[in-house]
């Protein structure tokens, strides 16, 4: 009588079961589809009120630029070369008392995973914040 090595019993009980599945049928995995786009690391709805122009909408995407901002290859470029561009006023700041303009920006949406819902004006304690980032809402 032929004695098998120990082991070879796994390895046949493997080859069956393989076998058994393949002749029972399976379904391949979803093909990724080559058309799907890579995910945006920043999307985000831009809303810019100006007393004189009315109201303009837009949405800006990037890392990849996209969306229908007028131009949202320069606005990425300013939007992430910006450190922390989302980050309130610091409270207890002395503000300066200059209108530069009359626009307000409200920005919601996302910036590499972080919601992002906030207001720029052009003037008071929102000025440095506008001038960090204010090309983004021309």
């Amino acid at each position: 009588m032929l004695r098998a090595r120990p082991g070879a019993r796994y390895l046949l009980i493997a080859a069956i079961c393989g076998a058994a599945a393949t002749a029972c049928g399976s379904t391949p995995a979803p093909a990724s589809s080559p058309a799907s786009a890579p995910t945006p690391k920043v999307s985000l709805n831009i809303k810019v009120t100006n007393a004189s122009h009315g109201t303009q909408n837009w949405t800006l995407r990037c890392d990849p630029a996209g969306g229908t901002h007028p131009s949202p290859g320069a606005a990425c470029a300013v939007l992430l070369k910006a450190k922390n561009p989302f980050a309130p006023v610091p409270k207890g700041i002395m503000c300066p008392m200059i209108i530069a303009g009359s626009r307000v920006a409200r920005v919601t949406g996302i910036y590499f995973g972080q919601r992002v819902d906030t207001t720029f004006t052009q003037g008071g304690c929102d000025l440095a914040r506008w001038a960090k980032i204010g090309q983004i809402f021309n």
